[in-house]
């Protein structure tokens, strides 16, 4: 089957068209992002909260110029919330109106699971959408393992039974990214059937790399100060340590309020942009001279 003109033509290329949207993304990030377009499997993205995973989804679909279609997953989240729904408030209002009018025949019926009554959810929508959508399943470690199950089913292979109109399948599958921030281990068959990358913190020098080109308007100077302080706090017993993304928000406040250098006044004031447990506040407060100082 012919390759989509989309498809960046090498690792290169797919890691320069995602700095140019805003995602730097490195070699290894970016090898197995290009091996899941060529192949057609899914890229499971593992990795702390905040690291940037579910932003690469958001950049590929920009990247490729495709509709990005996002599940959230949660506990409790099933099959339904995810596939498709019957419009059950209109599907009422239609059976009033065949009453009033006193249809009750097979056809009549009929409309009532016909598919201006078909509420579609994430899942579904990337079915029908194929390969002109990126599909982002987010959290997954966050569904249950009937779900999961669920979820590999549908991954192998695109397509969905909806008894009441029939199958619905892809010609060709969505580009799919999965993240998880491992509340769980998922289960070895959906790892397989996947290629996996882990997304880890970056180097201080990448990640200031990634705070200019998200937040230009910064000096170098400040965004190395910030991102200094950031790797001091990732060395404390923080239960939940900043990713990139608390760094940026800490980057965003402090330009916003005008700071031109971070010191222990500053970081007190602003300390909330990116640490966010109390017991973490805690511990950091008495800290901030030291986790300010020389960056």
């Amino acid at each position: 089957m012919a390759e989509r003109p989309d498809v960046p033509a090498s690792v290169p290329e797919l890691t320069g068209a995602l700095a140019d949207v805003g995602y730097l993304a490195d070699r290894g990030l970016a090898t197995s992002l290009y091996l899941g377009l060529r192949l057609g499997r899914p890229v499971l993205l593992e990795g702390e909260v905040g690291v940037g995973k579910t932003e690469v989804a958001k950049a590929m679909a920009v990247v490729l110029g495709r509709r990005l279609i996002r599940l959230q997953c949660y506990e409790g989240i099933d099959s339904s919330q995810a596939l498709y729904e019957w419009d059950y408030a209109r599907q009422m209002l239609q059976i009033r109106a065949m009453s009033e009018r006193r249809l009750d025949d097979d056809a009549a019926v009929d409309q009532l699971f016909g598919p201006e009554f078909l509420l579609e959810r994430p899942l579904l929508d990337a079915v029908r959408a194929g390969d002109g959508a990126v599909l982002l399943v987010d959290e997954v470690d966050r569904a249950d393992d009937e779900f999961e199950a669920f979820l590999l089913e549908l991954l192998s292979d695109f397509q969905i039974t909806i008894p009441e109109i029939g199958t619905v399948a892809a010609e060709r599958p969505p580009f799919v990214v999965l993240t998880s921030n491992r509340t769980r281990e998922l289960h070895d068959a959906l790892k397989r059937r996947c290629l996996y990358h882990w997304v880890g913190y970056p180097s201080a020098e990448r990640e200031v790399e990634i705070v200019l080109v998200r937040e230009p308007g910064v000096t170098e100077v400040l965004a190395r100060k910030v991102v200094a302080a950031v790797n001091r706090l990732r060395t404390l017993e923080l239960a939940k340590p900043p990713g990139v993304a608390e760094t940026i928000d800490w980057v965003r406040s402090l330009d916003v309020l005008g700071a031109q250098d971070l010191d222990e006044e500053v970081a007190a004031d602003t300390i909330g942009a990116v640490v966010k447990e109390r017991d973490d506040l805690d511990l950091v407060s008495g800290d901030l001279a030291r986790i300010t100082s020389g960056a």
